[in-house]
């Protein structure tokens, strides 16, 4: 009974040391520069760029690790050619109104436009087939 203790001591105490390790290193990993296709929206330009067709708007902030993770995710979007859509980001930090008037509470979420109308909302990372197949159906 001691040695099975032990051996589960052991073993949640390297998941611990591990989680730590991998969000240090998370931390420190640069974030992947963004596809010249994507639109970089503001509290301005954001009506604008939703108004025609069908948008993917990613809200998000620097310091967010997901919203990093999210990066080749939106540039492989971005640069399908096929998709028919626009691509975009708002960071939420810069533009809060905007944030603000979606309900945006908890990042990444993105949101699905057509011509100006709120067709879906994501929160968190998704693969990019996933995003596919949103937009395709929109």
């Amino acid at each position: 009974m001691k040695i099975a203790l032990l051996i589960i001591g052991g073993i949640v105490v390297l998941f611990i040391l591990y989680s730590f390790f991998m969000a240090r290193k998370m931390r420190k990993s640069p974030a992947v520069a963004d596809s010249d296709k994507i639109k970089i929206l503001n509290d301005k330009n954001f009506q604008l760029q939703i108004k025609k067709g069908i948008t993917l708007v990613d809200f998000w902030a620097p310091w967010c690790m997901p919203c990093k993770m999210m990066g080749p995710v939106l540039n492989e979007l971005a640069e399908n050619d096929e998709l028919g859509a626009t691509v975009a980001k708002l960071n939420v930090d810069e533009n809060q109104s905007t944030a603000a008037k979606y309900g945006v509470r908890g990042i990444p979420t993105s949101i699905l436009f057509k011509n100006g109308k709120e067709v879906n909302r994501f929160v968190g990372v998704k693969p990019a087939q996933f995003f596919e197949k949103h937009i395709k159906s929109a």
